[in-house]
């Protein structure tokens, strides 16, 4: 199906009004002063989408499987309009191996890179298929992740890894060492950025 730009246009609006709901809906002090930076519904600059796969999709389907109650409405409308997103990836094979680039990939809803143009935050979806480590890293913007997939493991500084559930809020401060790791189950995930450089590539520890 070949979807007309005005009618792509108003699909990407609609998720980011979905995002921004439950995004609303969750009540967290630190996604609340993210929000404080949204972008005005009444003044979005649109940036054109040429939609662009990647082989990590092909885990969409079990992450939708997998979605909290809480996610549910979110993860179904992401997947429905997946074809219609431009996927990313701010690694090379030289910095994790092709392994990786498999089963990672991101797509920006808000930002620098984004549809909806801003240069105060950025906001959009990381997915991660199974059984696989994002290494430790850090970057300077302050990080809000909203899983909405669980076991997934979760690690910051030294800590030990740690289970968050579904649509439970993890916060990173700036340059604060963090890795994720999936087990059986693909992440789905929200991410929230602000301040410093959004388009930065983050430092691997």
């Amino acid at each position: 199906m070949v979807v007309g730009e005005l009618d792509l246009a108003r699909n990407i609006i609609s998720l980011i009004d979905t995002v921004k709901r439950f995004l609303e809906h969750l009540d967290d002090d630190h996604i609340n002063s993210f929000l404080a930076d949204w972008p005005p519904a009444d003044n979005h600059r649109m940036r054109s989408n040429t939609p662009h796969a990647l082989p990590v999709l092909a885990w969409l389907p079990m992450a939708v499987k997998a979605a909290g109650p809480d996610g549910e409405v979110l993860v179904r409308k992401l997947a429905s309009l997946a074809d219609q997103i431009a996927w990313a990836q701010t690694y090379t094979a030289e910095d994790f191996g092709s392994g990786f680039l498999e089963k990672y990939g991101w797509t920006e809803l808000i930002g620098q890179r984004g549809p909806i143009v801003s240069s105060r935050i950025a906001c959009g979806f990381l997915i991660l298929g199974p059984r696989i480590e994002y290494p430790r890293h850090s970057h300077e913007a302050e990080e809000v992740y909203v899983p909405l997939t669980g076991q997934t493991l979760w690690q910051q500084d030294h800590q030990k890894w740690a289970c968050h559930k579904s649509c439970r809020p993890i916060y990173h401060a700036p340059r604060v060492t963090h890795a994720m790791r999936t087990e059986d189950v693909p992440l789905l995930s929200l991410y929230l950025w602000r301040g410093a450089d959004l388009t930065e590539k983050s430092h691997i520890e």
